[in-house]
This record gives C-alpha cells, structure tokens and sequence, in this order.
C-alpha cells in the first residue's frame, strides 16, 4: 500500500512539468533569455554576490567598402563571382599588327589587371613594339599603368575606357614617358575568359627628337613615338 501511494506522488509532482515542458507557447530555444521565466530562488541558496567582468563583443575598424586585398580565385561561369566584381584578377595579353605600303609594325603588350573595387580595374602593361619603314627600323619599350572603368551591358559583354601613364625607351632616343588612352570591348568566352578588341593612342616624348644625318625627321621614329594602334587581346580571370 505504501508502494502505492508513493508512486502516486511521484506521478502527480511529475506531470506538471512535463506539461510545461512540452507547452507549444514556450518560445524556441535561443530566442529569449534561458531561464527568465523560473522561480524565485531562495535567500539562503543564492551564490555569492561578485562583479562578472565578461569580455567586450569585437566591433569593425574602418575600411574603404569594397578595397579587401583579396585575389577571388575560380571566378566565371559556374562560379558565385562574375567578371569585373572586386578582387578578380586576371592575366593574359594583346597583339597588334599594321602594314602598308613600306611601313610594317607590329607589337606584343602582356598585361596583368586586378579590380580593386566592382568595376574599376588596376592593370600593369608591358609593351614591345617593332615599326619598319623603308630601310630604317626601330623598337619601342614601354611599361604603362593603367586605372581603367568596365561597364557591363550584360553579363557576358562589357566596354571599357582607360589611361595609361608610364614609361617609354627607344634605343636611338634613350628614356621618355609614355601616355596611352585606350577604349575597347570585352566579351566573356567561356568559363572563364575575355576576348578584347581595343583602339589606343600611344604619345611618347621622343619625336621631337629624332633626325637623320642629313638633318631630316625620321619617320620611323616619329611614328613609332605617336601611333594609332588597334589591337586584340585575350585574357583568363584567375
């Protein structure tokens, strides 16, 4: 009997709480104050009174939006960032060739570009250009920085302006400096690659410079000191 009757009490102080435990209304876990709701506790029961010296939360420095210094890898078709979005970096190059009636040339211009914010794009340029008139020939070293604008009409065809400023060196001529504006088209093929058509003007501060032994210009230098180039280039995002 007195099984009995302890079981019974067992049950009645238990089943109140379980109720309460599974009562819909209690909010879910982690979006209220654990324990708010329990009963007061006794005076006698309550731990010492300290000070809680818990440690402060982090809070952000200030940064220019955008401006990370990360390289995004793996950017492109079946990526999460697309072509012109900060950090992409990409590496490829251009070529150009003219001829005409006496007069060939041709250059070859690596590049490596990384965009420091969406749409604006960083690039360092080498350029090697070779023009041939007559029987007089002369090379064009150039090293070009370039801060460049890429507006996209869709998500697979961009125009783009830039301005080159750099330096220049001429064999015949010694160093100079070097401007090149440059505006063009850029259409992604593939997954991850950009084809490049451009038209640059690339003014040295060698023509003014240059003559022969017989005190006439040289063309050949002129030229290669003040050219109208269209180029194609190709590129692959990193």
């Amino acid at each position: 009997m007195r099984l009995v009757k302890a079981l019974l009490s067992t049950i009645v102080m238990i089943t109140p709480v379980a109720v309460f435990a599974d009562d819909p209304a209690d909010p879910a876990p982690g979006t209220h104050t654990p324990e708010s709701t329990a009963e007061p506790t006794p005076s006698g029961q309550l731990p010492p009174a300290t000070s809680d010296a818990d440690p402060a939360p982090q809070v952000p420095t200030p940064n220019i939006p955008g401006i990370t210094g990360d390289v995004v890898e793996q950017a492109g078709v079946g990526g999460s960032t697309g072509y012109a979005r900060a950090g992409v970096l990409e590496l490829g190059g251009a070529a150009g060739l003219t001829m005409a009636q006496a007069i060939r040339a041709v250059n070859f211009s690596p590049s490596i570009g990384w965009f420091l914010v969406d749409n604006f794009e960083l690039s360092a340029i080498l350029d090697v250009t070779n023009l041939k008139a007559g029987g007089d020939s002369a090379t064009l070293f150039s090293a070009l920085l370039e801060p460049s604008f890429h507006l996209p009409f869709n998500r697979s065809m961009f125009g783009f302006i830039g301005m080159g400023v750099g330096a220049a060196y001429v064999s015949e001529l010694g160093a100079g400096m070097a401007v090149q504006p440059r505006i063009g088209m850029e259409f992604l093929v593939g997954r991850s690659g950009i084809l490049r058509p451009s038209l640059a003007y690339e003014y040295t501060t060698h023509d003014a410079m240059a003559s022969t032994e017989d005190g006439q210009t040289n063309v050949t230098l002129v030229a290669i000191s003040s050219a109208l180039r269209f180029n194609v280039g190709y590129s692959a995002m990193w």
